[in-house]
């Protein structure tokens, strides 16, 4: 399948939804299809993005509000410019697990940070960049968070840049966003749900919490749907 510009495709939702599980099942859907593909995640994406992950991510890192976002942003502004453009300049697909929607629905809504703001540095951090299609898993935040404890780390995963993939573990401990109180990921939740709302027709979403391979099926009905497969 040929592109004169490929399509952004993100998976978002609260944490435990599943988006790293579904945007494999979408890779390898497309692999399939022999569509060419890129596969990434946010934060992340790039080696500088993934080493500030790092800090975002340990539950040691103590982060005003303001920091957390501007170092969001600043993973953003690296994975765009270095990973997600040059992808679509050359016709791929690129699926990532989040993207600018996460910044409004946790920094916004979760730490009030006002809206405005948020999305004042997304619009420079992506040079406005807009993804073509958002697939919102919406779920519970207390079904999330005993997902989130259950879950194993995937040492392969093909988002993690190999000299990073030694840091590992078998287990996985919850991280800094995961140990935050339960009134936070409501607010999150809430988020998501009214940017949601306000967008309907860029933000689709599918309740997370039935099995992996229907919410696949529901994916694919969406994208083909909007004619983006």
């Amino acid at each position: 399948m040929r592109r004169s510009r490929g399509c952004l495709i993100v998976f978002e939702g609260p944490d435990g939804c599943g988006k790293s599980t579904q945007a494999e099942m979408l890779a390898r859907h497309l692999r399939k299809r022999h569509i060419r593909m890129v596969h990434t995640r946010e934060p992340g994406g790039t080696v500088l993005a993934e080493g500030i992950r790092n800090i975002l991510l340990d539950s040691r890192s103590q982060i005003t509000p303001l920091s957390e976002l501007l170092l969001y942003e600043s993973a953003r502004a690296q994975h765009t410019e270095e990973k997600i453009l040059p992808a679509l300049e050359r016709g791929k697909v690129v699926i990532s697990e989040r993207y600018t929607l996460a910044s409004l629905a946790y920094q916004g809504y979760g730490r009030g940070i006002p809206l405005s703001s948020v999305r004042t540095l997304n619009r420079i951090a992506t040079a406005g960049l807009q993804p073509d299609l958002i697939v919102l898993l919406d779920l519970s935040p207390k079904q999330g968070l005993l997902r989130a404890r259950r879950r194993r780390v995937l040492g392969r995963s093909p988002t993690v840049p190999a000299a990073l993939r030694k840091c590992v573990g078998r287990r996985r401990k919850l991280d800094r966003l995961e140990r935050e109180a339960l009134a936070f990921h409501k607010r999150v939740r809430q988020g998501y749900l009214a940017l949601a709302g306000k967008n309907p027709s860029k933000i689709r979403v599918i309740d997370a919490s039935l099995s992996p391979s229907q919410v696949h099926q529901q994916v694919i009905q969406i994208l083909e749907k909007e004619k983006l497969l």
